[in-house]
This record gives C-alpha cells, structure tokens and sequence, in this order.
C-alpha cells in the first residue's frame, strides 16, 4: 500500500467538491446561506486551553504543548509513528439541515482535517509541511437527523508531528459547543510576598476564567503570568513602588486590584555576597597542565578572596555537568586532597566555586529539562565538594531564559550565601539586548561579580561610543562603563585580564595598567583620555585568568593588583 499522501485522493475530494458547488448554482441548501448572528463555534476545548479534555488521540499520540501556540496559551501536538496517523477526534453536537464551516490552524508536517456522519457528504482538507501556522476550511451540510459529527485531525504515516490550534465548526448552535467566555472578575487578595533590595514578589487570589495575569508597576504593565505569583525585578533600592494586578482571557483584561505599596530592601555589597569583602579580587585555578605551574588549590596565591575552579565537564544529560579532578596532570593530587584544601581555603575567608564553560567548554542550557539538570548536578557538586557557588563562563553564546530559569533554581537549592559570578567576552557586554548581559541582569539580585575577560578581544565600542583598543587604560574603563551605566550595581562589575603576556592569546597589560584603571574608575585618578562621568567607589575588583600563570610569572600580578584592589575606598 502507498502510505504517501497521493493526489488521487486530493483529485477526487476536488472533484466532489466541484459538482457540490454546481448543484448550489441550481438547487437550494436548507440551512444554506450567509452566516447568522446566531452561529457559534460548536467545538468544545477548541484552543486546547484545556487540555485533551473532550478530545480523543489515537495510540496516545496526542499532547498538548505551550509552544507553538497559534492563540491563546496552548495548542495540540500529535505524533504519527508505527502504523498509527496520530488521529484526534471530538464529536460535535449540530442542528440537522444546517451548514457549517470547518476550519482550524496547523503548523508542521503533514496535517489533516476533515468531519464525519454529516448524513450527507463527509468532508476534508489538508497540507504538507508548513513550517508556520496555515489556516485549512472547508464546508459541510448535516442531513435531515443528523445531531453529530466527528470532527478529527491527523498526520501522516512516517511524518513529523503536527500542530493544531483554534479548532472551529461554525454555524448554527448545537447546543454543546464552548460558551463565549466573559471578561474575568478583578483579583484579590493583592499582596507583598517578599522583598530584596532590587525585586518586590507579589500574590493574589485566584480568579475564575482567567487565563493569564498582567502586573502592573506605579500604573504601567511590567509582566504577565499564568499563576497567581510573580517577582518584579530590576528595582532600585530603598524605594516605595505601587503594584497592582488584573485578570485576562480571551475576552479581554479586567478592572486594576486595589494596589499594595512595598519598599525595597536597602542596598547591600551587591547580590550574592556570602561574607565577601567589599572589594574582592577572582582567580582561576586550572584542573590541568598547559604549561603553567602546576598548583593545588592549597598552593593558591593569599591575595585572591575568589578561587574558581577551571572547569566542570559536561556530561551525555543535556545541561547535566560534573567535575573530574584531573588526578594524574596535577602530579597525583588526590580527591581527598583536594576537597580538604578547600574546607582550608573556606577557613581563612575565601571562597572556592566551580566555574562552567571556558574556551572548550560545551554545556548547553536551552530548555527547561536542560535548566534543571544544570541546577541539580551544579548543587550536587556544591555538596559533594563543598564549592560556594559557581561561575559562568560560557564561551559559546548562552540562552538567557533558560540560563536565568537555571541559576534561579540553583539560588533556591543553595541559599542567599551562594556566590555566582560570570566573564562573559567583550562581545557579550556591548549592549543589554545581548543574552550574557541580559542573564546578568535578570538575576541581579543573586549575582556576586561580572568579570568581564577584556582580552583576547581586538577593538570594542566604550559608553561614549568610541573604538578603544585592548591593552590600555582606556580599554578598560570605556568598557566597564558600559555594565556601571547598563544596570548592574559597581559592586558587581570587575575587571578580567590575563596574569600574564602568556595567560592569553593577546590583551596583557601590566598591574600597573589594571591598577590605574581601578584608580580611574574608582576616584576618579588616573584616567586615560576617557574619564567617567562619575566615580564608582564600590567597583568590586578584579579577575585574572589564572593563578597559574600568576605563580609561573613570580606572582607579579597578585602582588601588585591584590593589595591596590583591598585598599581600594
């Protein structure tokens, strides 16, 4: 048997479609005619707002997903597979004698509609892959005792899954059809659920028939969920807003809730501190021999307050990550040894996290599965070897919901005291539509430090819009503007730079220059030709990759940046 869609088949649905269309030239249709004021939509659950509920899929092929959606929050996702064309049904009640229109949005591969037991000539319609929603129609007549119709949707055999949405079998109402829905009521029981220093989380009671919720700052919307929770972020400090919420559906929004005032929390050293000094200086410590001297965590320079491990390895779970000490390059230190060099590095006031990502690094979170895998295992590490946080160092490009949805869960596993710290490229702090900077900022309130690596960069763009070369003062300041003026607080920007001319590809510049730029930035000395608008007395510090490198150049850079960095205002 030829399971392809063939034409044939197409050929004579046209055909029987051609003579219906004649014999209305000559003879009339009861029922026929242009649509009425009273003609509905007869399908139940036509958006699959809810669910599966009053539809039946073939061998469990059908599931409703979120996306795509061609309307509202939902839309049905059938999967032909073996013998079975993933078809879903729904018997529809009608008036006999009538006419109505058939019609529904697909997306996909192969997609099929058609009805059933009109008592006259059943009907339907299809199309091949659409890679964007199609709308398919046609028409049918019910005969003279017809009450019901099936109305179903399939695929094709060896196809891939497809889409459908906003289902419709309009004309006259046959009574079991979905009810126009109304504008909800207003919500109740507005209030403040919680407080930070830059978000204000709000609840409230539920209504019925709403679909969606839109949250509303000082009189202007500022989000929307589908629960009856959300977390405004992006707030100042020690600030009073105004907060109110309303209902939505398909109808429309209702009346604003009696609004509730919260005031933030003042502002502390930045997001996640975890008993960090005001101004703190990062190195990276490298699981591996590259021709740096070889330490173990214990060897590591007193200067640096952050210790990030170099790196975490991805595993086959898809944002899944773990850590594998490199035993064998690091002259046989052992697991044991490691983790109890850093319980000692955590009692002399330092901090010790596990960075993800690096030049070759390939941990990928881009869905929600993929974003709490990275949360689980990240806090599995955190407790098997006891690290304070974790790093995000990701090289390749980042999604910045599913990295946000990740770090978040993680926040909540670990505690308010987790230390999360990014170096991002140059690139990826150009400009707060880019995904690293937009991460950075959606989880503002839990960040300790961004350390952007200002090398191995070539050119960029400063705040005042003009090219500044790597390896000077300028570099560096013109830069680190763009985060000081783009949202995040001074206390979490830090300046990256390599320990020395062989920790990086190109971009070295001595501790003098790095300290001259924390001077600038700072109060205001030392500046280059760029000069800020204005100081940053918080400015967290500075990073450096490594300290390794630190160690093979005599610990120059340490030396020198360290103690510059702690006396800093």
């Amino acid at each position: 048997m030829n399971r392809a869609p063939g034409t044939p088949v197409r050929r004579r649905r046209l055909w029987a479609g051609a003579f219906v269309s004649a014999l209305a030239l000559t003879l009339p249709l009861a029922g026929a005619g242009q649509a009425s004021a009273a003609d509905v939509n007869n399908v139940k659950n036509a958006g699959f707002e809810a669910g599966l509920s009053n539809w039946t899929c073939s061998a469990n092929s059908g599931a409703t997903v979120s996306s795509p959606v061609h309307g509202g929050t939902a839309a049905l996702r059938a999967t032909p597979a073996g013998q079975d064309n993933a078809r879903c049904t729904q018997t529809v009640a009608v008036k006999p004698n009538s006419t109505y229109e058939l019609s529904g949005w697909v997306q996909g591969g192969y997609a099929y509609l058609g009805v059933t037991g009109t008592g006259t000539t059943d009907v339907s319609t299809w199309t091949p892959d659409s890679g964007s929603w199609k709308r398919l129609s046609t028409s049918f007549t019910t005969g003279s005792s017809t009450t019901s119709v099936t109305v179903y949707t399939h695929g094709w055999y060896g196809q891939a899954a497809y889409h459908v949405d906003d289902l419709s079998v309009f004309g006259p109402d046959g009574g079991g059809g979905d009810t126009e829905p109304t504008v909800p009521g207003t919500p109740g029981g507005l209030s403040v659920s919680g407080t930070t220093a830059s978000s204000v989380s709000l609840a409230w009671n539920a209504v019925s028939g709403a679909t969606g919720y839109t949250i509303y700052r000082d009189g202007a919307k500022v989000t929307a969920v589908s629960g009856t929770s959300a977390t405004v972020t992006g707030l100042a400090a020690d600030t009073s807003y105004s907060f109110q919420v309303a209902a939505a559906n398909a109808a429309g929004e209702s009346p604003k809730s009696t609004a509730v005032t919260a005031r933030t929390k003042q502002k502390d050293d930045g997001g996640g501190n975890g008993g960090l000094p005001r101004h703190a200086v990062t190195g990276y410590w490298q699981n591996f021999d590259n021709g740096a001297a070889v330490q173990r965590v214990s060897d590591v320079q007193n200067a640096y307050d952050i210790i990030a491990v170099a790196f975490a390895d991805a595993t086959g779970t898809p944002g899944a990550v773990t850590f594998n000490l490199d035993s064998a390059g690091l002259n046989g230190y052992t697991v044991d040894q490691f983790k109890a060099d850093v319980r000692a590095k955590q009692a002399a006031g330092k901090k010790v996290i596990i960075s993800v990502g690096g030049e070759k690094g390939t941990v990928s979170v881009n869905d929600s599965a993929s974003a709490t895998n990275f949360a689980n295992s990240v806090y599995a590490l955190m407790r098997e070897y006891g690290f304070d946080g974790v790093d995000i160092d990701l090289e390749n490009g980042l999604d910045a919901t599913y990295m946000t949805q990740a770090l978040r869960s993680l926040s909540a596993k670990a505690g308010p005291s987790m230390i999360l710290t990014m170096a991002p490229q140059t690139i990826d702090m150009q400009s707060t539509s880019n995904a690293y900077f937009r991460t950075a900022l959606n989880v503002k309130d839990i960040l300790t430090v961004v350390n952007m690596q200002y090398y191995n960069s070539g050119s960029m763009l400063g705040c005042d819009g003009k090219v500044y070369s790597q390896g000077s003062v300028d570099f560096l300041t013109a830069l680190a503007c763009i985060q000081l003026e783009g949202g995040l607080d001074p206390s979490q920007v830090g300046l990256g730079l390599p320990a020395s001319t062989r920790g990086a590809g190109s971009g070295y510049v001595s501790p003098t220059v790095v300290n001259n730029a924390l001077d600038c930035l700072t109060k205001g000395t030392h500046c280059g030709t760029f000069k800020p608008s204005r100081t940053y007395p918080s400015l967290r510090g500075a990073m450096t990759w490594s300290t390794n490198w630190d160690a093979t150049a005599g610990n120059a850079w340490s030396n020198a940046v360290g103690p510059h960095v702690h006396a800093l205002p």
